[in-house]
């Protein structure tokens, strides 16, 4: 167990390590009165990461958070039924377990990816995001990214269904399922759903923080938080 949680605490500081390092080439927009707008966001949201999305990397980290816990496409609820009518409850919960374990691991490994989407950040945006809701900077990161997100997180996802052994149980589930008489066989694109499903909890996780940010005035743990958010306070 010790060993475990030394792993544990390496994969996490080595995760943070190269985060920021990513964050560390964002640009350096200075606003009103010399207050770096765009390096508060930044902050902000490798807090974020930090925090609350470096917590979906672990075992369990989506399948135990009931926030974005991925649950079973609409198709397959029917494969998740049939299966347990038949004696295979199981099974189907493994299906369900392997596809969260997919989501922990790509999350780990593509992390970095995510921290991109700001390098293109204007003035004006760093404004508008500083100055609107509680979740503007993880809307503007799901509006002007989820395209080039998806193109990278899906490779990732692909090779972690292999990596944590989901293609193989998911293999069985569905030829097990096809196999019941009289039923519409199924072929669902789960590289697809569970990429898409790992882009939300991500999201949702930033969002987590930039709203406790925002709002928690005690969340605001440096000096450039708290210039940069009072600016967001006088609105």
């Amino acid at each position: 167990m010790k060993k475990l949680l030394i792993l544990m605490v390496a994969v996490s500081l080595s995760s943070c390590a190269e985060m920021q390092q990513v964050l560390n080439q964002l640009p350096q927009t200075q606003g009103i009165g010399g207050v770096d707008i765009a390096g508060g966001l930044k902050e902000a949201l490798n807090n974020g990461i930090s925090k609350q999305v470096i917590k979906l990397t672990a075992v369990d980290g989506f399948f135990r958070n009931e926030a974005v816990k991925i649950l079973l496409p609409e198709e397959l609820r029917k494969v998740d039924s049939g299966l347990r009518k038949i004696g295979l409850s199981s099974l189907a919960d493994e299906g369900l377990r392997v596809l969260n374990r997919a989501a922990e691991d790509a999350v780990k490994e593509a992390t970095p990816i995510f921290v991109d989407a700001v390098r293109n950040m204007t003035f004006m945006d760093a404004k508008s995001i500083l100055m609107g809701n509680e979740s503007s900077a993880t809307t503007y990161l799901q509006n002007s990214t989820a395209t080039a997100l998806y193109g990278k997180f899906n490779p990732v996802i692909k090779n972690s269904f292999s990596k944590v052994g989901a293609d193989k149980v998911w293999s069985n589930i569905i030829t097990k399922y096809n196999s019941i008489p009289l039923i519409t066989k199924v072929n669902p694109d789960l590289t697809d759903y569970v990429t898409n499903q790992a882009m939300n909890g991500v999201f949702k996780m930033v969002a987590v923080e930039e709203k406790n940010i925002r709002t928690n005035l005690s969340s605001r743990t440096s000096i450039l938080l708290q210039k940069v958010f009072a600016m967001q306070d006088k609105r």
